[in-house]
């Protein structure tokens, strides 16, 4: 998401006289600002962001579906666009062991996306709790036929995208499929709006953990990922590939929170089956404002339970509002973690 620091205060007003105070409450629903004086109580609603739970002044993400796009995640494809726009973004293992991107928009509609690739199993499992529209390449029969299954879904790929989707003529296929944004959100999909992925926390609740100035998440092979606590802009300053990763708009990739999900991979870990396994329980790191506090995953019977989080004590964990990234590392991956000297 793009770096920057988002403050949320008390204000005083000052009416023909009257001297209003206005507080702010946020949780995973629309919030409101309740006004009062020695007179009058008035409502005034303030739109909410259901994937970020930032303020969204625009409502845009209340009036649509989630978006989720399938983004390569190559050396050669490198600058990725739009990225960091998204309101949450899932990294997983697919076959040959290299990592890919869902990236899941609703409050932002980037113009340019990508570059877009094709469809894996493990998508199924991400977007069955938030359906709305995936917008993907193509796909092998055996993916297509997976994320088939996700009801309601609307699924588009390059065939029936239309000018929703460009070949950038100046980049080698298939590394130059992209996707626009607001062409993309027309096709619409429901629920609207999309069901909350992540919980939030009050500006005033502190986050119980011990302090991480970087954390390697060690992907296989070359995809390993480093992330370095910004002490300026509150957020987790990602490297790829042994460099910053700027992003094509020369945006560097800097989430407030990152989740580090370990998870069985069926069939095995890069094989070309394979699929992450969300379903059950399992451990999870949380990395947020410079802390990693250390828990649990857990998802219901059914793909369309949300995942969710919790301390080792089974409190729920509380996120900073602002971009989410979910790394689903494989059961018996490392996490390398470099606490304050």
């Amino acid at each position: 998401m793009r770096k920057s620091l988002i403050i949320i205060g008390v204000a005083v007003l000052i009416v023909a006289g009257v001297v209003t105070l206005v507080t702010l409450r946020r949780n995973n629903s629309p919030n409101t600002v309740v006004t009062s004086s020695t007179t009058t109580t008035t409502t005034v609603a303030i739109p909410i962001a259901p994937l970020t739970g930032l303020p969204d002044p625009t409502g845009a993400g209340l009036k649509r579906s989630a978006l989720t796009v399938k983004i390569e995640n190559t050396p050669e494809a490198l600058p990725q666009w739009g990225v960091e726009d998204a309101d949450a973004v899932y990294e997983e293992i697919v076959n040959g062991g290299i990592t890919r991107l869902a990236a899941i928009f609703n409050s932002q509609a980037p113009t340019k996306i990508g570059p877009v690739r094709s469809v894996r199993p493990t998508d199924t499992q991400l977007v069955s709790p938030i359906g709305g529209i995936f917008a993907y390449s193509g796909g092998a029969p055996y993916a297509v036929a997976s994320i088939e299954t996700v009801h309601g879904l609307n699924l588009v790929d390059e065939s029936r995208a239309g000018t929703a989707m460009f070949r950038d003529l100046s980049l080698e296929a298939p590394h130059n499929l992209f996707g626009v944004g607001p062409a993309l959100f027309a096709f619409g999909g429901t629920p609207t709006p999309p069901t909350p992925l992540f919980t939030y926390r009050l500006a005033t609740q502190k986050v119980t953990g011990r302090k991480i100035n970087t954390f390697i998440v060690n992907f296989p092979s070359i995809y390993a990922v480093t992330w370095t606590w910004d002490t300026t802009t509150l957020s987790w300053d990602r490297t790829l590939f042994g460099k910053p990763d700027v992003t094509g708009s020369g945006v560097l990739e800097s989430p407030k929170n990152v989740i580090v999900m370990y998870v069985d991979y069926v069939n095995g870990v890069g094989a070309f089956t394979s699929y992450a396994n969300l379903q059950g329980t399992g451990v999870a790191d949380v990395f947020t404002d410079g802390r990693e506090v250390a828990g649990t995953w857990s998802r219901g019977s059914s793909m369309t339970d949300p995942l969710t989080y919790q301390t080792a004590s089974g409190q729920v964990i509380g996120l900073t509002p602002g971009q989410t990234w979910v790394e689903l590392l494989n059961t018996g991956g490392v996490v390398t973690l470099n606490p304050p000297s």
